[in-house]
């Protein structure tokens, strides 16, 4: 008879972590140390050359940082992962991994400002070419795109965008993606695995920045990849990075040591060792302490979302709100097939007022921070024209239908009631009521 599988809550307490082997420490142990020695000169060969599993050096590889990325493997349904030192490093290094001879990335314009910033300013630079299109909504569009779209190497998305909150049909998107031989890449930092599993919905490849909604105390700095397993889409005539003998491991290709795992062995082996965005033991740590709340904190935040989002709509002080849990958001029916837990706790607004009155608002506010991080426990505000989504020209602003009222709200685990009426009084402090 086969084991059951244990479930969500039960995996990320205890997922990816056994006692046994940590002198029965029921919390994982901070190994926090540069090395390790090698048992003889076999065994360090054998480590160099991949015949052995273990671990050379933090750098590449630690048992605490293991442990973390394990954890959320389990959580997402992922067949491999690795934990790096922050959100755009992950995407960094995916998007490099794939296109690492060039090509083209197809992006959703509806993400974060940083990583269109990385797509203006870094990406060009070493002849990879990005393209923001607003496809991904749409199948038969997208279809039409990666026709005509030589050498795609990767779609790229988010699946609970930011600072919008659009939710895309993955299931659609990624069939389309596949049937061009192309995988699709999600970014899935807002949702996270409890409100939605992105591999369950045909993606290959997915990152996160584990500083926000992930972990959730806003006290590191930490991303992730993972993938499903599946190489079958990585041919040698569109992706031969692949399939190209290097030095180290004796004129043998990545997919000849791990033919099952050698996109995530390739992102480490390249490009975490020699760019070394490497995250610490001790943020590894505080990592897994913050996933062990993750169902709660999400929950929670979904929930104060959606009293945020309901009071907004109601204000004569907003023109428009944005939440896919709103029976008028355009995204309501996919986020009640897409996301049963809740739709979240990432909203924005159109504040109806001038700049000035903009700014009497958000200095007067009294529970919320004036801050950019996201998914943190605190209930964070910010002017994301102005700030997160600062770099954006103004084309690109109007393709990520970023207006320049527009306000953000991260939702914390405080008292809904409290929230509201700190919004309430910013109001009327501005001169809104």
């Amino acid at each position: 008879m086969a084991k059951k599988e244990l479930g969500f809550d039960t995996r990320r307490i205890s997922a990816g972590y056994d006692p046994a082997g940590n002198k029965l420490s029921v919390s994982p142990p901070i190994y926090h140390t540069t090395a390790y020695d090698f048992r003889d000169t076999e065994h360090a060969e054998n480590l160099f050359t991949y015949k052995e599993e273990g671990y050379l050096y933090t750098r590449v590889g630690n048992p605490t940082v293991s442990y973390f990325s394990e954890r959320v493997k389990s959580l997402d349904g992922a067949a491999n992962a690795v934990a790096v030192g922050s959100g755009m490093a992950a995407i960094t290094y995916t998007l490099l991994n794939l296109a690492t001879h060039g090509g083209t990335i197809l992006a959703s314009p509806f993400i974060y400002g940083g990583t269109i910033d990385s797509f203006d300013r870094l990406f060009p630079d070493l002849g990879i070419q990005i393209k923001l299109s607003r496809a991904v909504l749409d199948p038969a569009e997208l279809d039409k795109e990666l026709s005509q779209t030589p050498d795609v190497k990767a779609v790229y998305v988010e699946s609970i965008t930011n600072p919008n909150a659009y939710l895309l049909n993955l299931d659609e998107l990624t069939a389309v993606a596949h049937k061009h031989g192309v995988p699709v890449v999600v970014d899935n930092t807002l949702a996270t695995p409890y409100l939605y599993r992105p591999f369950e919905h045909g993606a290959d490849i997915v990152v996160y920045s584990a500083t926000k909604g992930l972990t959730g105390h806003g006290n590191i700095i930490a991303g992730l990849i993972l993938d499903n397993g599946n190489m079958s889409l990585y041919t040698k005539e569109k992706y031969p990075q692949f399939f190209e003998p290097i030095e180290m491991l004796k004129g043998k290709s990545v997919s000849d040591i791990f033919p099952n795992n050698f996109f995530i062995f390739r992102a480490t082996l390249v490009y975490l060792n020699l760019l070394g965005a490497a995250l610490s033991p001790h943020d590894a740590y505080l990592g897994i302490l913050g996933v062990e709340t993750l169902s709660e904190r999400l929950a929670k935040q979904s929930a104060n979302a959606l009293a945020l989002a309901k009071y907004l709509e109601a204000s004569p002080a907003v023109e428009w709100v944005r939440y896919p849990k709103l029976p008028s958001s355009p995204f309501y029916e996919l986020a009640e097939k897409q996301l049963p837990k809740g739709g979240g706790g990432i909203l924005s607004f159109g504040i109806r007022g001038t700049k000035e009155q903009e700014a009497k608002f958000l200095n007067n506010l009294e529970i919320f921070h004036y801050h950019v991080n996201l998914g943190d426990v605190r209930s964070l505000i910010v002017n994301s024209p102005d700030t997160t989504h600062s770099e954006l020209n103004e084309e690109e602003k109007q393709l990520a239908d970023i207006p320049a009222n527009l306000i953000r709200i991260s939702a914390g685990l405080e008292d809904a009631e409290d929230l509201i009426a700190d919004l309430e009084n910013g109001f009327k402090i501005a001169g809104l009521l």
